[in-house]
């Protein structure tokens, strides 16, 4: 299964059955925090929500098609993030994530994604990595911005949100770019 040490605090590991408490738990706990960004949040009412869903994750990573994966900060889970499908005819990819309200502005997704980006760009040899942000979520657009990823453009309209549609921002990073930047 996937899973990799991004540095002394922070694990990316794929999410399974065993941890379907523990998950449900960390959506019940920021679910008022989640669900200003996030459709599916009010769709996970219990850990039995979880018992069809993990297994379509599991089929994901297993046809090599993305995956969810939680991330942990100093073994506890705070967050996860995922590719949401893998176009590899274009060697292309998108990120989503979410973190814990509570360990916000430590940079545990920062550099969640920048391990994640050079594993997709190094390790499976993708070519573009995009991330779609809504346009009022400022702690969720600065991950892209201080990672250099680049801002393309809005989708109006982008994304509906319970009762109403949000504006979404596409950034994205390739992988000339990136190692670029590794080398500067």
């Amino acid at each position: 299964m996937f899973s990799f040490k991004v540095d002394h605090e922070i694990e990316i590991g794929l999410l399974q059955q065993q941890h379907k408490e523990e998950l449900f738990q960390l959506i019940d706990d920021n679910r008022e925090h989640l669900r200003k960004w996030l459709l599916w949040v009010d769709k996970r009412k219990s850990v039995q929500d979880f018992e069809t869903i993990i297994p379509l994750w599991i089929t994901n990573y297993a046809n090599n098609n993305g995956f969810d994966a939680g991330i942990r900060y100093k073994g506890t889970l705070v967050g996860m993030v995922g590719l949401h499908f893998i176009d590899w005819k274009n060697k292309t990819t998108s990120i989503g994530y979410f973190i814990s309200e509570d360990v916000q502005g430590k940079g545990i997704v920062t550099r969640s994604v920048k391990a994640l980006a050079n594993y997709l760009f190094d390790e499976m040899n993708l070519n573009r990595i995009e991330v779609e942000v809504a346009v009022n979520n400022r702690k969720s657009m600065a991950i892209p911005e201080r990672l250099g990823f680049v801002r393309e453009g809005i989708k109006r309209d982008g994304q509906w949100l319970y009762d109403h549609y949000e504006d979404l921002i596409l950034f994205s990073l390739l992988k000339r770019d990136w190692k670029q930047k590794s080398v500067d």
